[in-house]
C-alpha cells in the first residue's frame, strides 16, 4: 500500500516573489514555519534559494505543521510567517481562522509525496526480499503472475 502525504505550502496572495518580498521588506527576508517532517527539505531549498537568488535565505522554524498553520493563520505582517510547510491538508477550522484574521486568498500547493522506509531490528532476523517485491507490497495493481486479468 502506498501512503502518500500532501506537503502544502499555504501561501497568501503574496505568491509571487517580488511582491512578498515588499510585505517582508522589514525584515528583508521571507518567513518559512511549519512541519518538522518537511523541515530539512526545506531548509535545502533555503539555502539554495539565498545562494541562486539576489534575495536573502528565507528562515524556516519547525513548528509542526498544527504550530505553522497556527502561527501563520494569526494574521499578516511581519510578526507573521509568509508560507507554512504541512505534512497534510489545511483544516477547515485552520481556513477559516486565516480568513477570520484577515490572511486571506490563501493558496495550498501539493509539493510532494511522503517516504516509507523499511527498517529491520538488530534482533530479528534479516528480511530478506528484493526490490521487485517491495515494489509490489507498495504498488497500486499487482500483475497477475498468470498473465491473466487481475
Amino acid at each position: 500500500m502506498k501512503k502518500s502525504f500532501t506537503f502544502m505550502l499555504l501561501v497568501t496572495v503574496m505568491i509571487v516573489l517580488p511582491a512578498t518580498m515588499t510585505q517582508a521588506a522589514a525584515r528583508d527576508y521571507i518567513s518559512i514555519v511549519g512541519s518538522s517532517t518537511v523541515y530539512p527539505f526545506a531548509t535545502v531549498v533555503a539555502e539554495q534559494f539565498g545562494k541562486s537568488t539576489k534575495y536573502k535565505t528565507p528562515k524556516i522554524e519547525s513548528t509542526g505543521s498544527g504550530g505553522g498553520l497556527k502561527l501563520f493563520a494569526a494574521g499578516i505582517g511581519v510578526q507573521h510567517p509568509d508560507i507554512t510547510n504541512a505534512s497534510r491538508r489545511i483544516k477547515k477550522s485552520e481556513y477559516e481562522k486565516c480568513q477570520k484574521n484577515g490572511v486571506k486568498d490563501v493558496l495550498e500547493i501539493k509539493i510532494g509525496y511522503d517516504g516509507i522506509v523499511v527498517a529491520n531490528a538488530k534482533a530479528a532476523a534479516p528480511l530478506k526480499f528484493d526490490r521487485r517485491t517491495l515494489f509490489l507490497a507498495l504498488a497500486k495493481d499487482v500483475p497477475d503472475p498468470k498473465g491473466g486479468e487481475h
